[in-house]
């Protein structure tokens, strides 16, 4: 991969070429040393695009490790939470582990390719850790985070647009399912997977086809107004679909530096990735005694009041300060102002009635407001395209 600029020494990625002919905006982040767009034209109409026809996403800075050998699956079960031997051939499960003290690392992917043969898809990179791990496996890991590069490609239309592109029969995958295909002559894998809670796809392709894929992507699909989504417009979809971020909502525990800062499974709202019906696996000990003793804190979704995001707020209950807020947005389809936050037990629970503390800033002039807000179960966004099978199409 090539750098971005002598500037900036970021990499790029195999689609940078066409990612920056399309980004209007000149808007670039950093994604875990790539550059990035935040956004190409329009946020809200990137965002819209995801809802209503199809949003783009270069996924090709994920870091991607190959786990191979006898031992594959039983490595993968010392290493997260959930059972690894319930994911099926040409399966996607989503994934979370731990350090010793039940504390979570990081969370991603783990699609099963073969009997022996998996790949983990995380945010982080994990070299070392996987590496540490792997002591008294017979298993082979491979970071092949630059053999293989990715789009999301997600919303209504987008079934339509990939059956388009070759992939025959795609309606018929089913959540969480792989499929396999060609691309010019080389292997094109389609996952049913994404971070926007709606109907879309994941498509990994080896690098030398990352232009032609992105090319016929928007040639094929230019009459379902098919367009490039940056970070910003992705950030939208995840926070109104529920989903957490690692450096967001939570912070890796291999990376603080504070005593405390860390969360457990339970305490972001992931109990249902931890089995303990399974053999040992890391932070097993740790999650059992935090089972019987209780948590420290409890992730809550909060319907805020008003239109003003609580980035970055305190959690007020009464005149004590309970929990901070982790994300925030107004999302536009769900019409909501929606925070995840970190509130302290026993505070938290559903129903619970809070006040987010915010500041926000116009013509230079700080406010502060005290926004009523109450703890709501579940995802405000719930599409039904996401489970549909067959695919609906458009």
């Amino acid at each position: 991969m090539s750098l971005a600029s002598r500037d900036t020494m970021l990499l790029t990625t195999p689609f940078h070429s066409r990612v920056a002919a399309m980004c209007d905006l000149n808007d670039w982040g950093n994604w875990m040393g790539y550059t990035t767009p935040n956004a190409y034209f329009d946020v809200e109409l990137e965002y819209f695009a995801l809802r209503s026809t199809t949003g783009v996403f270069d996924l090709s800075p994920m870091n991607k490790y190959r786990v191979t050998g006898p031992d594959a699956q039983r490595y993968l079960n010392r290493l997260v939470t959930r059972d690894v031997a319930k994911l099926g051939i040409n399966r996607v499960g989503y994934a979370i582990w731990c350090d010793d003290d039940g504390q979570v690392m990081d969370d991603g992917t783990i699609f099963r390719l073969g009997e022996s043969d998996y790949r983990i898809c995380s945010y982080q990179r994990a070299d070392d850790w996987l590496a540490w791990n792997t002591l008294g496996f017979d298993v082979t890991i491979e970071n092949e985070s630059e053999a293989v590069v990715g789009l999301a490609v997600q919303g209504p239309t987008s079934c339509t647009i990939l059956t388009l592109l070759g992939c025959t029969d795609l309606n018929q995958l089913k959540p969480f399912g792989i499929t396999h295909y060609t691309f010019e002559g080389k292997p094109l894998m389609v996952s049913r997977t994404g971070f926007t809670g709606d109907l879309g796809y994941e498509v990994w392709v080896p690098p030398e086809s990352a232009e032609a894929l992105w090319d016929q992507l928007f040639e094929l699909g230019q009459d379902y107004l098919i367009k490039p989504i940056g970070g910003l417009a992705l950030e939208l979809a995840r926070i109104e679909a529920g989903f957490l971020q690692a450096n967001t909502d939570f912070m890796p525990a291999e990376d603080v530096v504070r005593v405390g800062r860390t969360r457990s499974p339970f305490e972001l709202g992931l109990a249902w990735l931890v089995d303990f019906s399974k053999p040992l696996f890391n932070g097993r000990a740790a999650l059992l005694r935090e089972q019987e003793k209780g948590s420290r804190f409890r992730f809550a979704l909060l319907d805020v009041q008003g239109n003003k995001p609580a980035e970055h707020s305190f959690i007020l209950k009464g005149d004590k300060q309970v929990g901070t807020v982790t994300s925030a947005a107004w999302c536009p389809t769900a019409k909501a102002n929606l925070a995840y936050a970190q509130i302290e037990m026993p505070h938290g629970a559903v129903g619970d009635e809070l006040v987010a503390e915010i500041y926000y800033q116009r013509e230079l002039h700080w406010t502060r407001l005290l926004a009523p807000c109450k703890v709501i179960e579940g995802p405000i966004f719930k599409s039904s395209k996401r489970w549909q099978t067959p695919a609906p199409p458009y």
